[in-house]
């Protein structure tokens, strides 16, 4: 009771924690320790990948994961964005993927109901990071399953929710979304098949206004439910979609941070005057997520 107390008297404007939208500027940013991260059975994504690995020469290198990670770090520090760890446990290799255990709110943090199997004790690792930090959680997820991933702003006031059902699942997106009902915010529903994992997969924002969209995985209701909200469209094709091409990250003023292997959208990203830094990070992206999957927002500069 005291912790929702404590986020309902706060704002955005006046804490060192919330996002009202996906597109401020980031401030800071909250990642895993990839200490113990290596591949296991995660999603479709990593699923083929592994199936593949004989034939493309696939290989986990831990050494080298560590080196994109630091990386990926070096990035957020140089870009001013201040970054907090949730810590490395052995017995949860991929907690490393912070976007799927919990998610911010101007209220405070939603910790998530992951279906699976290997990851559905990543909530304890990040629940001991908001009580450590001080920062409220503000919900809890208990219908069945939702996952962060599958939560993305669209412009203040307005939510996308996705579930594809062997991740996030109806229920649990019916929960989330009556949450925000309830603080005055619309959340549209929208499923989305299973080889796309989660809806930041497919939707991502990019600036006030404007999105990196897979169309091919969304029916035609939710792109002209996107044309009502006014989010124009940079489209990401099927092939690019389903290797994390459009799983990246908005720092604020045109600034993104990608992947080297997402040459295409790299390549019209700054031909549409964004500012791009890939970094190498197949260690992760073949294990079944990208940048964006190992971030999630604690803090952007509000927008109005």
């Amino acid at each position: 009771m005291t912790t929702n107390t404590i986020a309902e008297k706060t704002t955005p404007e006046t804490t060192p924690w919330g996002v009202n939208a996906q597109t401020g500027v980031l401030t800071d940013v909250l990642l895993g320790k990839p200490d113990h991260f290596r591949w296991v059975p995660l999603n479709s994504i990593s699923a083929v990948n592994q199936a593949n690995a004989e034939q493309f020469g696939y290989r986990f290198d831990a050494q080298k994961a560590m080196q994109q990670h630091q990386r990926m770090v070096e990035v957020y520090e140089t870009n001013g964005v201040r970054c907090h760890f949730v810590e490395a446990d052995e017995g949860l290799p991929s907690s490393v993927f912070t976007r799927d255990s919990s998610f911010m709110t101007p209220w405070g943090a939603v910790v998530t109901s992951v279906q699976t199997p290997v990851r559905r004790q990543d909530y304890s690792v990040v629940s001991d990071f908001y009580r450590n930090a001080g920062i409220p959680i503000w919900k809890w997820v208990t219908a069945d399953h939702f996952e962060g991933g599958d939560f993305v702003i669209i412009k203040p006031g307005v939510t996308l929710l996705g579930w594809s059902g062997d991740r996030s699942t109806k229920a649990g997106a019916e929960q989330v979304a009556g949450w925000m009902r309830d603080k005055g915010w619309e959340a549209f529903i929208v499923p989305i098949p299973p080889q796309f994992v989660h809806m930041d997969a497919v939707v991502v924002m990019l600036e006030k206004g404007l999105a990196l969209v897979c169309e091919d995985a969304l029916p035609s209701y939710a792109i002209d439910w996107l044309d009502d909200q006014g989010i124009e469209r940079i489209v990401v094709p099927y092939a690019d979609c389903v290797k994390l091409g459009g799983n990246i990250v908005s720092l604020g003023n045109k600034r993104v941070l990608s992947m080297s292997h997402n040459v295409n959208v790299n390549r019209v990203l700054t031909e549409a005057g964004f500012e791009v830094t890939a970094v190498d990070y197949d260690m992760f992206a073949l294990g079944g997520g990208g940048v964006h999957c190992s971030c999630h927002e604690l803090k952007r500069v509000p927008e109005e």
